[in-house]
């Protein structure tokens, strides 16, 4: 599995290689069922999970290793199976900002080159906070791939 990352101010760009095919990568983004097994990053455990088509709303909850639940989700803004999702996405406690993330998948051989990309971001420290969250929630997704492709 392959990793680059790469940030514009205050957006964040991460690309990775996953050795799976491009619909299951769309399901595992997309299907409660497999969401839960990888979201979340390192410590976290996906609780709940729930994605309607575009137009509709999606809504996650993960457990922490210290007990505390966070919630967050927003509108699905494109759902095209298998290449391309975007949503908004917002933290449920308040008071955080809103952000857009779009996943590009592109199929290249038995691979799948999955592009993420969020923002725009209040601010530079906050970008920086969700690539270590969503780093380590890709490494968890690459793990449930390779034991599921």
């Amino acid at each position: 599995m392959a990793m680059t990352t790469e940030t514009k101010q205050r957006e964040l760009v991460i690309t990775r290689t996953f050795d799976a095919p491009r619909d299951l990568v769309f399901k595992a983004w997309t299907e409660p069922e497999r969401v839960v097994q990888w979201l979340g990053p390192k410590g976290f455990e996906g609780l709940e999970f729930k994605m309607d088509e575009a137009g509709g709303t999606w809504h996650s909850k993960m457990g922490g290793p210290e007990g505390q639940v966070l919630t967050n989700g927003g509108r699905v803004l494109e759902y095209k199976e298998p290449e391309r999702l975007a949503f908004t996405f917002k933290w449920e406690d308040g008071g955080r900002e809103e952000t857009e993330i779009a996943i590009t998948l592109v199929a290249r051989g038995d691979q799948t080159e999955m592009t993420f990309r969020q923002g725009v971001f209040e601010t530079t420290e906050s970008r920086d906070g969700h690539r270590g969250g969503w780093s380590e929630s890709f490494d968890k997704l690459g793990e449930y791939l390779e034991r599921t492709a």
